[in-house]
């Protein structure tokens, strides 16, 4: 049995991460910024869930909610970084607050929760961190600027970390998603007054997501069974994709990059000093 500790649980993949470890015996601190919406997981696990509010922008909060997560179960063996907000915008078009909120919700809060996990995950011998990403954070579109930086901010983060953690037995994973069918879209995606200049561009990947909002392919059940999975596993992979879209998006993009690091080489390479 596994302890959890997940943001962002009161809907979609959040949600459904609780709902598979909690049906397989694992127990769960779910945190929200509204615990009341957790209330149907209370009663139906009362023993073996958990609810704490926390809003992950809130940097002064997460040190006091980490400890609590840990006084619940007595430990925490996967810490989940789930909880996330869209930006479609260019990024001519981003005002301060949007950006900031943005980095914030995406990226500092994340690694502030992981900075507050880290020192309780030694102590108790290993852990598990899995940070929610998105496959913009390796092949993006335009008008997630901000948003792809932030989840790409986080992936370069974890990459880091799965040296630095490795001989404390903590284990780094990032989960890596294409479209997946939840709210995000319509309860988790901010927009702004677009300028003209970007209808062509930003404008037409906004049209899409809107277009796909309620027909995204991604299954947020069998998402969420797929992380149990790499909870669950010895030897966990650094990144999960998951769905076709992701998939196939990502091994296009690994591919215009050996191409193109082929097609520099003679440019880039000899730039070393003389032997």
């Amino acid at each position: 049995m596994k302890t959890w500790f997940i943001t962002g649980a009161s809907s979609g993949l959040g949600k459904e991460m609780a709902t598979i470890a909690l049906e397989n015996g694992d127990q769960v601190v779910a945190s929200a910024r509204n615990p009341a919406a957790l209330a149907d997981l209370l009663q139906a696990y009362p023993k073996r869930v958990a609810t704490l509010a926390l809003d992950v922008t809130d940097f002064p909060q997460i040190e006091p909610t980490l400890a609590a997560a840990w006084e619940c179960f007595g430990r925490v063996d996967v810490l989940v970084n789930n909880a996330g907000y869209g930006l479609v915008a260019a990024l001519e078009e981003t005002d301060d607050e949007r950006m900031n909120r943005n980095l914030a919700t995406n990226l500092t809060g994340p690694l502030h929760l992981m900075r507050a996990a880290i020192p309780r995950m030694r102590a108790q011998g290993g852990g598990h961190l899995i940070s929610i990403t998105a496959i913009a954070a390796f092949s993006n579109e335009p008008g997630f600027s901000v948003y792809g930086a932030a989840k790409a901010g986080l992936e370069a983060a974890s990459s880091a970390l799965v040296g630095e953690l490795e001989p404390f037995g903590i284990k780094v994973s990032i989960v890596s998603p294409g479209p997946v069918r939840t709210e995000f879209i319509s309860r988790s995606l901010d927009t702004v007054p677009r300028h003209p200049e970007y209808a062509n561009t930003v404008g037409k990947f906004d049209a899409l997501l809107q277009r796909i909002n309620g027909r995204q392919t991604g299954d947020p059940r069998k998402a969420a069974e797929a992380i149990y999975q790499i909870a669950h596993s010895a030897s966990p992979p650094f990144r999960l994709v998951l769905g076709k879209y992701a998939y196939d998006k990502f091994a296009k993009q690994l591919k215009s990059l050996a191409a193109e690091l082929d097609q520099w080489k003679a440019v880039g390479l000899p730039t070393d000093f003389s032997a």
